[in-house]
């Protein structure tokens, strides 16, 4: 008896700890469910939508699922190497952070999960050049 209600109550501390993980889409939906919570939101890069400031640092980005789109802002200097706008590639994003009233998420980290290695290495047989190798500078913040 006193072994489950130990296990209760630390199944239900962790309970507001939790970080759910959840496609732009799903989290957009339930926005009633999930603001002002630790949040995992997942999705792709929309393409033309990176723009860095340099003074604060700060990146603002917008990600899409199914077509439901999510503008993030993260107030930070450095993100991921893989964290690139790539022509003709999706790139998939996941942010951590907190989805705001207003449907944007204010992110604490990013991870940018790396277009497929292996395709990328057999268009690199073919004699084709990397996406990467040709990207634009990225836009300044107003």
């Amino acid at each position: 008896m006193i072994g489950a209600a130990v296990v209760f109550f630390v199944l239900e501390g962790m309970k507001d700890q939790a970080i759910y993980s959840k496609p732009v889409n799903e989290l957009v939906a339930n926005k009633a469910r999930f603001a002002g919570r630790q949040v995992m939101a997942e999705g792709n890069l929309v393409h033309g939508t990176i723009v860095k400031r340099e003074s604060p640092c700060e990146y603002r980005f917008t990600i899409e699922k199914a077509g439901t789109q999510m503008p993030v802002r993260f107030p930070q200097c450095v993100v991921p190497d893989t964290f690139r706008d790539m022509p003709g590639q999706d790139v998939g994003v996941t942010v951590e952070g907190e989805l705001l009233a207003d449907n944007s998420f204010l992110a604490t980290k990013v991870l940018a999960k790396c277009p497929s290695k292996y395709e990328m290495k057999d268009r690199a047989q073919k004699g084709e050049k990397m996406p990467h190798a040709a990207m634009e500078p990225q836009q300044p913040l107003q």
